[in-house]
């Protein structure tokens, strides 16, 4: 069975290698130009951030109850 995963690891990879292209995004480098990759950039801290937040106070809720009882 390991031999198998491992196998199928090996394969993926490889069919993973050659599938990408080594051609340059044109989005990315224009989104750069002008300036809208910073509103990605932030966006996605946002969202992280709003996450982190969202599990810390699940934690200490959890911490919480686990002390009562």
């Amino acid at each position: 069975m390991k031999k198998l995963s491992a196998l199928l690891l090996f394969l993926l990879s490889y069919v993973a290698c050659f599938a990408q292209e080594n051609a340059a995004v044109d989005m990315a480098f224009d989104m750069r130009k002008e300036g809208k990759i910073y509103v990605v950039i932030v966006t996605i801290v946002i969202i992280f951030a709003g996450l982190s937040v969202y599990l810390f106070s699940i934690d200490r809720r959890l911490k919480k109850i686990e002390k009562e009882k």
